[in-house]
């Protein structure tokens, strides 16, 4: 079985029509999945694949329309290509000439988008002796590497795998509790028991934040908001840390010392698979919501919805609040990243922590969005600003307050 799709790296076959696109990926795949024929455009709409392509691992290919099709449809076909390319962590473009304006506009458009590529020159067995050729002229006029292919005899593509592991982007790690702790710290981690609490088991970020506490050497203790106070009260020793879950996190910051660092699960969440940076700088847009605009709330994964749920209902009610604005706030969830046509327009993203993607998966979203000039920040983020205490919360991942005003650009 293949690993979870969020660990997947989505790979953009492009070019013009009739580069053999199709013929392409049928021979990285070994099997006759993309419709193939003499006739340019028969690939009108995006096709994916998923397989193992070693030593990359797990990909999916996406079979995109030639980016030269013309007419009424063509253009259509063209938008499709261009939206499968904003899935795509890296990009192949396949050609059999020399470049030309299609090539050059294929090219600034995936550096625009800042997705790597390398180019494959097709239908080697055409082509002959001019094949290298044209390897030297890709290589020196987009300063990427080309590899000689023949779809045809499905040859050339040995080192593919190797070639494309060495230019696709490598998402950094990022710890999650264990630079923020010492061996010996006291860490209080607030879990609250509700509705939302699956029954005899803690959720993923809770059970995270103990084990690297506990991997750390810290002393981990865990309590329910209302027992906070007197845990403070009556444990000695001054912790360096508070934990707590967003809902609860403005009853917390009143029963916590300010000089004690404070956050919440779903900031860590948000730091260590994606982008806390990013997510502080963009929830600042909230400010800017007026009656009729798009708020996009996205969860990574599908449950059945609370009576109290924190995206559907609670969120929403404190935007509405806050805002004074009548807005046009629509729920996706799932693991697979929404239709475009539901993003476009939207004035702001505000994701669930994504306990359930891997940073791969959260990153792609992050990309994505971020190509899409669309600001998105995270629950937790969001959550906490809308409540007055988000420079309390980030604090400890920032030198300073005046380090996070110039990062978002706020005033607290």
């Amino acid at each position: 079985m293949l690993p979870n799709a969020g660990f997947r790296r989505y790979i953009a076959v492009a070019g013009k029509r009739n580069v053999g696109k199709s013929s392409v990926m049928n021979a990285i795949l070994g099997q006759e999945i993309s419709i193939v024929s003499e006739i340019a455009g028969t690939t009108t709409d995006p096709v994916f694949k998923s397989m193992e392509l070693a030593p990359l691992g797990p990909v999916t290919l996406v079979d995109t329309p030639g980016l030269d099709d013309v007419g009424r449809l063509g253009k259509l076909r063209v938008e499709k290509a261009k939206k499968a390319l904003y899935r795509a962590d890296v990009a192949l473009l396949v050609v059999d000439d020399r470049p030309g304006e299609y090539e050059r506009a294929i090219t600034r458009l995936l550096e625009e988008m800042e997705i790597p590529f390398l180019v494959l020159v097709n239908k080697a067995d055409l082509l002959g002796s001019k094949a290298q050729e044209l390897k030297r002229i890709y290589e020196t006029e987009f300063g990427v590497e080309a590899l000689v292919v023949s779809a045809l005899q499905r040859a050339g593509f040995e080192e593919l795998g190797k070639t494309l592991s060495e230019i696709v982007p490598a998402d950094e790690e990022v710890p999650y509790l264990s630079d923020l702790v010492d061996g010996g710290d006291l860490v209080v981690m607030v879990v609250p028991i509700d509705l939302g609490a699956p029954k005899g088991r803690l959720i993923m970020p809770q059970v995270h934040a103990i084990r690297e506490a506990l991997d750390r050497e810290a002393l981990a203790l865990v309590v329910k908001e209302r027992e906070l106070r007197y845990a403070l009260e009556n444990v000695e020793m001054k912790p360096k840390l508070v934990i707590t879950d967003s809902q609860g996190v403005m009853k917390v910051a009143s029963d916590v010392p300010e000089d004690v660092y404070l956050t919440t699960f779903s900031i860590l969440e948000s730091r260590y698979r994606g982008d806390l940076h990013y997510f502080v700088e963009s929830v600042r847009v909230i400010e800017e919501l007026r009656d009729g605009d798009r708020v996009i709330i996205m969860e990574g994964c599908s449950h059945r919805p609370l009576t109290e749920d924190i995206g559907r209902v609670k969120l929403p009610r404190w935007l509405v609040n806050h805002t004074g604005a009548s807005l046009d706030i629509r729920v996706v969830a799932g693991k697979d990243f929404p239709d475009l046509e539901t993003l476009e327009g939207a004035k702001l993203i505000i994701h669930c922590g994504g306990c359930v993607l891997n940073r791969t998966s959260m990153m792609r979203r992050v990309r994505m969005a971020k190509r899409l000039a669309i600001p998105m920040t995270n629950y937790g983020v969001a959550i906490s600003y809308l409540h007055g205490v988000l420079e309390r919360v980030v604090r400890v991942f920032f030198k300073g307050v005046d380090a996070i005003e110039e990062r978002a650009g706020l005033s607290w």
